[in-house]
């Protein structure tokens, strides 16, 4: 079970996964030893999924984010199981969540250079999954909100 110093753990690995152990410990009011056998407990249970460093993906020439509904012509075990094995292969794919409440049955965030690359995206590699019915694309002007960190 986790409790407050654990909560403040995550939160500060949240914003700063780089972090050495003797200055998370500072910061939460721990000394070092404690804190780094909570973080490895965190990171056996499975809190801590793994540790990644965020890019910045404008600097990486990757300027076009779209948000994507994906309909499927069928809701076949098979043909669902297969769309999310292709889809998972796609490097552009940013995610894929199977949705509900909408006429789509999936949204991906998607993001690419620019629109000629989107266009490719879409039509050499979208549109030819086995089962993808109709696809709408939205394209993302300004974000407002893009967190990474949960609220704890």
């Amino acid at each position: 079970m986790m409790d407050r110093i654990d909560k403040k753990i995550l939160q500060v690995l949240q914003t700063n996964g780089h972090i050495n152990n003797l200055e998370l410990a500072e910061k939460i009011s721990l000394s070092p030893s404690p804190c780094l056998r909570r973080v490895k407990q965190l990171e056996e249970t499975g809190y801590i999924k793994q540790y990644v460093a965020l890019l910045d993906p404008e600097k990486l020439g990757l300027k076009l984010t779209v948000l994507v509904s994906v309909g499927l012509n069928s809701h076949v075990p098979e043909i669902m199981r297969a769309f999310e094995v292709t889809i998972k292969t796609l490097p552009e794919v940013m995610f894929c969540h199977l949705i509900t409440g909408q006429a789509a049955d999936y949204l991906l965030k998607v993001i690419v250079s620019d629109m000629e690359h989107y266009q490719y995206f879409l039509l050499k590699k979208l549109i030819p999954i086995k089962g993808v019915a109709n696809v709408h694309s939205s394209f993302v002007l300004h974000s407002i909100v893009d967190k990474t960190s949960f609220p704890l």
